[in-house]
């Protein structure tokens, strides 16, 4: 049995130290924080105002809400329809988890459309369950595979055959294609262009006419397929789930310290031999996993001195650029958003992305670091699902404001800017739910600094660093080091910043447990 030390109580963290101590080691989780969860939060922005950082869960992985008990400590909720789209001219399309009902309503802007719809969701289907088998893998060495991976590997290539000669080509193509190309061959109607494509450049540095985007939008069909993504929500928001880990990884003997921030990973010899706290407390450990990001891990956390040159130039590189600011509304009453007539359709997600174009232009205000005029907007109203989250009768609007930059452009400052996106995120809402301004009470921006300080997260990149072609699989997060293990013996990662990455999945987590167990029953 090995006294492990895990750095971060995020749903990754709790994951892997859940099952290394049903494995039977001694496992320490240290939070910086005073509370558990990470990126999986509910907090309050107003008085009795709580609202999720993330608008929806993963979906978690089946096997971790088995293994972990969550169905029977949390409520997981599916709203139907998931995804509404907005467009600028007062319709609105609804996706729906009845296939033919998504395309009777896509048949008001296309027949043509509604004809290919279906085929588009069964392809999508037939693609994901074939790239969700390699999130399961651990990603082969590179240098010296072993027998086990080889055979891994053997079989994978086995499953692309069986995918057949039409799957099989458009895998391969649709891949490096941007997301714009792949749904126009599909699609005319931009409104469902961009809502489907949008999947492929959310939480990245890449607009839909970006190269390798359709990888993106690919990878999260592997997660969920259908094209409006996921919008499961769990009563009491994120946090209530996080909570309900912590109580798992408790029940699994998991001794976890929140206000005890970890301010280096101490090593001997070579090996991780524990952490020191930032009160200069020492604990000693034989092992120590992070769930930090790999560039807080590695380049914040461990003294240089310990790490080849090398291996600190290509971290140095890994891109870790946030994208993403969040805005939680505080309101009075339920919104009004035109062409949504019947507010059950509101329960999922809202989408403000009604064009290709719309999400490029926003996306070239980014690239350099202008704040955009027309932003590309994910929305939740979590209340309509779950009314404990505000005071009775009013509503929290939680809005996901995507291609927003970390650094702005001429040396301006987010203490300065946070109105201006306020005043844009209002505006561009205005356009879709006439008189929302006059149904807020408080309003709280996040910048993607704010996601840094708050959360940890390296350049407020909520993934832990880009989901590109190149930072996937075996190069996540580099070539070399994509088995959860790190150049310093001992010394795990566990976060989004491994294969498979992902929002709140635990796939990382659940990974990084399995070889890490492996790891030290070999050593």
């Amino acid at each position: 049995m090995s006294a492990i030390i895990v750095i971060g109580a995020g749903h990754n963290g709790m994951t892997t130290a859940f099952y290394l101590a049903k494995a039977g080691h001694k496992v320490t989780m240290l939070e910086r924080r005073p509370v558990v969860g990470g990126c999986a939060a509910t907090e309050e922005f107003a008085l009795g105002f709580r609202a999720p950082l993330a608008n929806a869960v993963g979906p978690l992985r089946r096997s971790v809400i088995r293994d972990m008990g969550l169905a029977t400590r949390v409520q997981f909720i599916h709203p139907d329809p998931r995804l509404v789209a907005l467009s600028p001219d007062g319709r609105a399309l609804p996706f729906s988890a009845d296939i033919g009902r998504t395309a009777e309503a896509i048949g008001a802007f296309s027949q043509n459309d509604a004809r290919r719809y279906p085929e588009f969701c069964e392809t999508l289907r037939r693609l994901g369950v074939f790239l969700s088998g390699l999130f399961d893998l651990t990603p082969p060495s590179i240098d010296a595979p072993a027998a086990g991976e080889m055979w891994e590997m053997l079989k994978v290539g086995k499953r692309f055959r069986a995918l057949g000669r039409t799957d099989s080509f458009r895998l391969l193509r649709w891949g490096p294609m941007a997301a714009a190309d792949l749904v126009s061959e599909w699609f005319e109607t931009d409104l469902l262009q961009a809502a489907v494509a949008s999947r492929g450049v959310f939480g990245t540095a890449m607009g839909p006419w970006s190269a390798g985007s359709g990888a993106v939008l690919l990878l999260n069909a592997a997660i969920d397929a259908a094209p409006g993504g996921s919008s499961v929500m769990v009563k009491g928001g994120p946090g209530a789930l996080a909570l309900a880990m912590a109580e798992a990884a408790r029940g699994a003997d998991v001794q976890i310290r929140t206000s005890a921030a970890v301010s280096r990973i101490l090593v001997g010899d070579g090996k991780a031999a524990g952490v020191v706290l930032a009160d200069g407390t020492e604990i000693a450990a034989d092992a120590v996993v992070s769930n930090a990001d790999p560039k807080r891990t590695f380049l914040g956390l461990v003294d240089p001195m310990d790490l080849d040159p090398g291996f600190l130039t290509k971290i140095r590189n890994y891109r870790s650029r946030g994208t993403v600011a969040k805005v939680h509304l505080a309101l009075n009453t339920v919104p009004v958003f035109r062409g949504v007539a019947d507010p059950a359709d509101l329960h999922g997600r809202i989408l403000v992305a009604p064009g290709i174009d719309y999400l490029e232009r926003s996306f070239d205000a980014w690239k350099y670091g202008e704040l955009p005029q027309e932003p590309f907007l994910d929305i939740s109203i979590p209340t309509l699902s779950d009314p404990s989250l505000a005071p009775a009768g009013k509503h929290v609007m939680s809005v996901h404001v995507q291609f927003v930059p970390y650094t702005l452009a001429g040396d301006r400052s987010w203490s300065d800017a946070r109105q201006a996106l306020a005043a844009t995120v209002l505006a561009t809402l205005e356009k879709y739910s006439p008189g929302i301004g006059s149904a807020i009470e408080t309003a709280q921006v996040l910048s993607p600094v704010d996601l840094e300080q708050n959360y940890s997260l390296t350049g407020g990149q909520i993934y832990h660093g880009e989901p590109s072609l190149d930072q996937v699989f075996t190069m996540r997060p580099i070539l070399g080091w994509a088995r959860y293990r790190s150049p310093i013996e001992n010394l795990f990662l566990c976060g989004c910043g491994t294969h498979p990455g992902g929002g709140i999945t635990a796939a990382s987590g659940q990974n990084a447990a399995r070889e890490i167990a492996l790891a030290l029953k070999s050593a």
